[in-house]
């Protein structure tokens, strides 16, 4: 199946919608099928109108994963598109053309690489669950 967002004139993730790999292979491709999501689907009740941008649900962090119960890098980096699978609320970059979720803390940072938000102080490896604490800057055991 093929992934679209439709992004708002700020090109902030309003849904996700699935075409049919079918449908995408019968319109042409992914310009194609865009401007079939805008004849079909364009809400005209979105300030500034709406855009359609291809999202691939097996990337994460710029690569591919295999869509198993346990995520395995994919042997066809190729595949990675757009960094990241779009998420609502979030926004697509078109300078990264990538897709951002949403800055979950005002000290976390953007990787540059991955389009992925990291803490300023590393996620404890000891195998205990930790929530991040904005006031301390830190990761308090759960």
């Amino acid at each position: 199946m093929a992934h679209y967002a439709k992004l708002d004139a700020n090109n902030v993730v309003l849904e996700v919608n699935v075409v049919d790999n079918d449908k995408e292979n019968q319109l042409g491709g992914e310009d194609e099928t865009v401007s079939w999501l805008n004849a079909n689907f364009n809400n005209q009740g979105v300030a500034g109108g709406v855009t359609w941008k291809k999202t691939s649900y097996n990337t994460w962090g710029g690569k591919h994963w295999n869509n198993e119960a346990e995520p395995v890098l994919g042997a066809d980096q190729s595949k990675a598109f757009r960094k990241n699978y779009a998420s609502i609320g979030g926004t697509y970059d078109s300078s990264r053309d990538a897709f951002i979720l949403q800055q979950p803390y005002p000290s976390w940072t953007l990787n540059e690489t991955s389009c992925l938000w990291e803490s300023p102080v590393a996620y404890p490896e000891d195998g205990k669950i930790y929530a991040w604490n904005e006031d301390t800057l830190s990761w308090d055991e759960i």
